[in-house]
């Protein structure tokens, strides 16, 4: 036992060590480890070149390929299916979903073969409106059988636990959307926290009929997800990558631009394996907090703690212009990967 914890700390404090000081190369020989084999074992590839003028941020070189999936877009990239109205005038949103078996990258040069919805991870983020006739057509194309388990009010036959569907099977899973708020979807195939980690999970929101009240200042809001999670990259239970939306201090490369004064809400969801609790943290700024997006009444603070499953709406609005970090509260986890800035700027200042 003594020797494993070890090997495993070694591990970790070596890919922090790795990241502040040294090349991505570096990095993937590291963690690249012949002996550990899932699917084929991690995938190490040259990541995309760094620029000349590259410099390092908390030690992260290079990029990603952002041609497959990129976080920034993922921000702000809202799937609201396709719709129509039944005869009796209730909206239908038709969705369609497969799960697929996709090596990911998730900090550069470094590859994590991941199952996911729809090719990516986090899956798309499915949204509707309460009472909306919520409809998801599943196939499965992977090698190992998966179900959805979407968060909410649902019939038993629609719950995702017992309606197990094969490789080259489908399933329609059919409900009215309900109720408000912010909610989640995962694989509960067992085991379940392999389904999990491994990357089929997504959020899912319900709008209030109404709509979701603005903040004080009445305009237009900016609506942010962020999908808190972790990565086991040598399968020994314990994850060596931290991330929101997947790629390890991406939103530290390409900062999340913001306009002094902008209401902003965040959907945060946490679906990080192996570790009980994450966190948000935020500089410069308070945040309202409506838990699980299903309550009017927020709480007012600067960080919040998120068990796995948990989901919460923020709000907020800087005061003053600036660079200011999001992050984990838990350093270790901000260390590997989950690290942000936002960068606000005047109002007269052009968006990049």
């Amino acid at each position: 036992m003594e020797n494993t914890e070890k090997r495993r700390l070694s591990r970790r404090n070596l890919f922090k060590g790795f990241m502040g000081i040294t090349s991505v190369a570096g990095v993937t020989a590291v963690l690249a480890n012949p002996s550990v084999k899932e699917e084929g074992s991690i995938s190490t590839y040259p990541s995309t070149p760094a620029p000349h003028n590259a410099h390092t941020q908390m030690g992260v070189v290079g990029d990603v390929r952002t041609n497959g999936f990129n976080p920034t877009q993922f921000l702000t990239d809202f799937d609201y299916g396709e719709d129509s109205k039944t005869l009796g005038g209730q909206t239908v949103r038709e969705y369609t979903v497969v799960a697929e078996d996709v090596e990911i990258e998730i900090a550069p040069g470094i590859f994590f073969p991941a199952w996911t919805y729809n090719g990516t991870v986090p899956g798309p983020t499915l949204r509707c409106t309460e009472g909306d006739l919520f409809r998801v057509h599943f196939t499965n194309t992977s090698s190992h059988p998966h179900t959805i388990h979407f968060h909410g009010i649902h019939p038993g036959n629609m719950d995702g636990v017992f309606e197990i569907v094969h490789p080259g099977d489908s399933f329609t899973y059919e409900f009215t959307a309900a109720p408000y708020g912010l909610h989640l979807y995962h694989c509960h195939s067992m085991p379940l926290k392999r389904h999990i980690h491994k990357g089929l999970y997504g959020a899912f929101i319900i709008d209030p009929k109404d709509g979701r009240p603005m903040v004080k200042e009445k305009r237009e809001i900016k609506e942010l997800v962020m999908v808190m999670n972790g990565f086991d990259t040598n399968f020994d239970g314990d994850n060596e990558v931290y991330a929101v939306n997947t790629v390890a201090f991406h939103y530290q490369r390409h900062q999340i631009q913001l306009r002094l004064n902008e209401p902003v809400r965040v959907y945060l969801v946490n679906v990080t394996e192996f570790d009980p609790i994450n966190s948000f943290h935020l500089h410069g700024e308070f945040f309202e907090v409506y838990r699980t997006g299903a309550t009017t009444t927020p709480e007012y603070t600067d960080t919040v703690m998120v068990c796995q499953g948990e989901r919460h709406i923020l709000e907020f609005s800087f005061k003053y212009p600036g660079k200011y970090m999001f992050h984990a509260h838990q350093s270790e986890f901000a260390e590997l990967g989950w690290m942000g800035i936002f960068d606000v700027i005047d109002q007269e200042a052009p968006i990049a």
